[in-house]
Parts: structure tokens; C-alpha cells; sequence
């Protein structure tokens, strides 16, 4: 059997009469009418079985959206919060998840309090958006494990390493390890934080897992680290060791007659700042999805991004999303 699962950034979905942080940033009835239709076509569009939702308020609205397109099972683990001084203003955003297949279980992502004494972090802890884990029954007895989450975001645009893909962990952590003790990011502190969290919860459950983010970092991130690489948790460990995979370079992709200058693709970013592309948007899978690995129970074979509303407005549009979607087509053995 195939699967096909997304991760999908909704930007502001905030029904009117309800705003969103502020009084006048809210929709008119018509502005809505064209953003649930824009988002309609574009589920329509990644054909998933599985979606993840980010920057949810209204989760009753999106119920009902993702229900008149197939999607007979829904679930949040949170409510977006309420300004104590207006009632029609959200203050904060969640996530959801939207499937065709039955969603069987709900499990609270626990908090891993040793990573909070690593990153050096003080102080009352909670996610910036409560992550959901649902099992997912699909056909022929299989289960999935499904994670959404929405990490938090670099808000007050502070100073933050940036990474390549020849940057060493070793590297990455000497970089940080100042600027975590000394708070300098205490965006990033709370992100390495919750991925910490994530990533022992996943090395618990028995069951193959799939992982559907806005990450708010970037490709090569120590966050990916944490989220993904046992050496980042394991002192001793002297090589990598992968719990998570990133989808994308499970996906062979074919280059026809490429130019003698051709120095190989380059990854087509999920999001924009100041014109400078970043890929923020990602699908991680069990190491079961990799067909290399001796326990193979299955394989990516496709990954799409879509991205055309950016290919025409780099920024984004309230109307549509300010994030391009990600979606991968998943074969079973």
C-alpha cells in the first residue's frame, strides 16, 4: 500500500469575526471565502491521506474544511488562547491533524526535564504549541505513529548561527553551547528544547512514526540534530546515528541530460525573509522508511513541495499561506 502525508502552514487561520494578536488583523467575510477556498484546493492538490496544520486558531472551521474534503477524522490536543481584555482576539495558534484513516490513539508528548538542564534553560517550561501524537490505523492491520508539531519561531529575529551541510556537530555545539549559556537565543534554547522533548518521545514508541513540522529552522540547524541524531544525546557516541530521517534525501531524483556545469539540485525552499529562501517546512520518517536499513518496512518514493504562490509573491499572501507545502508519498514492502 502507498500513503501520502503533508505538512501544511495555514498562516493566520482565524475566522471572523475573530482577530488574530491584534483588533484590526482579522479577515472580512469575503477575504475568508477566498482563503478557505484557496486552502481547499491546495489539500486538494497534495491528494494526502495524512495532513499536518500549523498556525491553527479557528479548529472547529478547519474541522468542517478538511471533513468536506474526505478527511472523516480530525484532532487538536489544544485550543488556541483568548486575550483576557477581548474575547474575540486569539493570542496563541496550534496545530492539527487531519486524516482519511482512523485515528486511534492521542498520547501527551512529555517534556524531557534533562534536556532542560542541558540547554541551561531556567524556569517554568512549556511548548510554544502543544505538539499532537496520534497512532493511525491504516489498511491491512499497519499502525503509524504521527507527530505534528510547530517549534518556536525566532520572533525577535535574534542572532542565530547559520550551518552548512559540512558544518560539524562538534562545530555546531562549540558555536551554540556560548550563546545558550550565556542566553543569547532564548528562541533557539526553547527549540532545542522541544526537540529534545520530541525526539526521546519517538525513541520510545515501537511503532513506525512520521513526523510533520514547521520547524522554524533551517536545513542543517542543530535543532535537527537534537530532533534526529542519537550522537546529540549520547556524549559518547562517537558517529551518527539517525532516529529520524528527512524525507527529501530518501527521495532519489532523476536529473535528465544535465548540463556539464551542473553541480547538483538545490532544495526548493518552504518559506521566505527578506528575499532569502530558508526551508523551514519538513517531513521526518522513522529509519523504517528507509530501504537501505536492514529493518526496511517500507519507502519514500516521492516528495513534493508546492510552491507556486510563492513562486508569484515570495512573502506570501494572508489569503493564501506565507509557507509553500510539503508533501511525500510513502510505499509500503
Amino acid at each position: 500500500m502507498k500513503i501520502r502525508i503533508g505538512t501544511f502552514n495555514l498562516y493566520q487561520f482565524a475566522e471572523p469575526p475573530f482577530s488574530w494578536y491584534t483588533k484590526k488583523e482579522k479577515f472580512t467575510s469575503e477575504q475568508w471565502i477566498e482563503k478557505t477556498t484557496w486552502i481547499k484546493q491546495q489539500i486538494t492538490n497534495m491528494n494526502c491521506d495524512i495532513v499536518g496544520f500549523q498556525e491553527v486558531f479557528s479548529k472547529d472551521a478547519l474541522k468542517e474544511l478538511v471533513g468536506e474534503l474526505g478527511f472523516k477524522y480530525f484532532k487538536t490536543v489544544d485550543n488556541a488562547k483568548i486575550s483576557k481584555n477581548n474575547d474575540k482576539i486569539y493570542t496563541s495558534t496550534t496545530v492539527a491533524l487531519a486524516s482519511k484513516y482512523p485515528i486511534k490513539n492521542l498520547h501527551k508528548v512529555d517534556i524531557d526535564f534533562t534536556a532542560l538542564k542541558k540547554h541551561h534553560y531556567e524556569g517554568f517550561f512549556k511548548f510554544a504549541r502543544e505538539p499532537i501524537k496520534a497512532t493511525i490505523s491504516l489498511e491491512n492491520e499497519k499502525e503509524l505513529d504521527v507527530y505534528v508539531c510547530h517549534l518556536k519561531s525566532n520572533r525577535d529575529n535574534e542572532f542565530e548561527y547559520i550551518f552548512t551541510k559540512n558544518t560539524s556537530m562538534e562545530e555546531k555545539l562549540e558555536k551554540v553551547s556560548k550563546a545558550l549559556q550565556d542566553n543569547y537565543s532564548i528562541s533557539l534554547k526553547q527549540r532545542l528544547c522541544e526537540a529534545s522533548s520530541l525526539y526521546t518521545n519517538i525513541k520510545r514508541t515501537k511503532k513506525p512514526a512520521v513526523l510533520l513540522t514547521d520547524l522554524n529552522d533551517k536545513e542543517f540547524s542543530l535543532t535537527i540534530d537534537a530532533l534526529t541524531n542519537r550522537k546529540y544525546h549520547e556524549e559518547k557516541r562517537k558517529n551518527d546515528k539517525f532516529l529520524l530521517l528527512d524525507a527529501y534525501h530518501l527521495d532519489e531524483k532523476e536529473v535528465y541530460n544535465p548540463h556539464p556545469e551542473f553541480k547538483g539540485l538545490k532544495r526548493t525552499p518552504t518559506s521566505y525573509f527578506a528575499g532569502k529562501g530558508n526551508v523551514l517546512d519538513y517531513i521526518f520518517v522513522s529509519n523504517k522508511f528507509n530501504k537501505e536499513s536492514k529493518d526496511s518496512i517500507g519507502e519514500v518514493v516521492s516528495y513534493e513541495v508546492l510552491d507556486e504562490h510563492l513562486q508569484k509573491n515570495q512573502n506570501g499572501s494572508l489569503l493564501n499561506s506565507d509557507h509553500a507545502q510539503v508533501v511525500c508519498e510513502i510505499k509500503f514492502s
